[in-house]
Formats: structure tokens, sequence, C-alpha cells
């Protein structure tokens, strides 16, 4: 039987075992609702990368550039962190670069062993969960968390998606169960569960209260975001 995890923070992707395995990486607020949603509205492709240098340099070189850092644009780029900046009808057959201070890094973390990584959300959940149900390999949820920290709003994604596959895939071990259990008690008000937790708070500071309710929706876009060579792109 396929076999579902959940790793916690990117800090201990290492250790997880990646062969065979797709990664599923998921930053709610905001990198990968962010993707998710540029990809809905017709964005060609986005090259995730670790740092606001390497995002600059494909500035330079005539890419859309998105930059986050502490929850806020890095001055001189193109396009923040907010879902909403990925609606922008302009952005439509273009190729975006893109750097986050959690999301990207674990995409670059889980690229040199997995044998897929895909982008996962609430905003796609479904379409995620039924690829995953389709292919012969063992599951990872990295969730991005925040600075090295796990945070709760992506461990609740993790559940979730262990939730839907726990009849096709072996839960074996505990970050996955906790996960789960974390989601079967949040499912009925994922916002009010999550009123308490750091990044709320952190993006309440920032006034960015309408990114919060709209990356907890489910099942907005049919989308599947996957990792080919430096780039995302829709399956």
């Amino acid at each position: 039987m396929k076999n579902i995890d959940v790793c916690l923070s990117p800090e201990l992707i290492h250790l997880h075992n990646l062969n065979n395995t797709i990664v599923v990486v998921t930053d709610i607020f905001r990198a990968t609702s962010c993707m998710v949603t540029g990809f809905a509205h017709g964005v060609k492709s986005i090259i995730p990368v670790a740092t606001v240098e390497e995002c600059k340099k494909l500035q330079e070189s005539g890419f859309i550039a998105a930059a986050e850092r502490n929850a806020s644009k890095v001055e001189g780029f193109d396009l923040d962190n907010s879902p909403f900046s990925f609606m922008d009808e302009r952005l439509a057959g273009n190729k975006i670069a893109m750097t986050t201070t959690n999301g990207t890094l674990s995409i670059t973390k889980a690229k040199p062993t997995a044998i897929k990584v895909l982008v996962g959300a609430f905003l796609n959940i479904g379409a995620i969960v039924n690829y995953l149900k389709s292919q012969p390999y063992d599951v990872l949820i990295l969730c991005a968390g925040w600075k090295g920290k796990p945070n709760l709003e992506d461990t609740l994604f993790a559940g979730a998606v262990t939730e839907a596959l726990k009849d096709d895939f072996f839960v074996s071990e505990d970050s996955a169960i906790l996960a789960m259990r974390a989601y079967q008690q949040a499912q009925a008000n994922l916002l009010g569960y999550l009123m308490n937790s750091s990044h709320i708070r952190r993006l309440q500071g920032l006034g960015i209260h309408k990114d919060i309710n709209y990356c907890l929706q489910k099942d907005l876009y049919d989308v599947v975001p996957i990792l080919r060579g430096n780039e995302l792109v829709i399956l």
C-alpha cells in the first residue's frame, strides 16, 4: 500500500526518504495560494527561487517578478504575495519569477530528490487529491511553515489531504496523524480554528483580511501545478 506522510517544516525534510515520492508543497498564507490562483487566471509558468537575488536577476532578464519577505512586498519588484495580485489579466500568458519567505524555499528543497513536486492549497485541494489517487507513488505533504517553524494553516491543509487519502494510503507517521486529527477538529470552521495562529495575527497586522478569507476557500480551481525542470506549469 502507498504511504502518505507530512513534513511539518522544510527544515525537517532531510529526515524523509523522497525516493518514489511525490512531494506536495503547501504555503497557504500565501505563496502556493498565489501560484494556484495565477495558473487559474492564465499565467503560463512560474519559476520559484529561494533568494531575492535570484529573483532580481530573472526580473532583469525580462520576467515579471514577485518577491515577498516577512509578508510584505520587496521594494523594486512587480508583484507582492497577495493572490489578488495574481488575478491581473495582464499576467495571462506570461512567465513569472517568484521568491517568498517560505514557500519557494520549500519547493527548491524538495526538487533535488522528489519524483514529482506539486503545489497545493485549499483552493485546489480536490484536484490535488484526485491526482494523487491516480498515481502509484508515496506522498509527502511538505508544509512551508514560517522561517523553519511549523505553522497551523499548512498543517491543516496537510491534514485535509491525509484525511481525504486515508482509505487509499497508509498513514504511518505521527506527523500525518497529528495533522489529520487537527483538521478533523478544525474542518467545520477553519477560520475560527486559526484565529489565534501566529500568521493570521501577522497578516491582520498588515490589514490583509481578505487574503486570509480567500486562501481558506476549498476547490475554487481545478488546476495541479507541477515542477518541470525549474518551472512550475499546469499538469
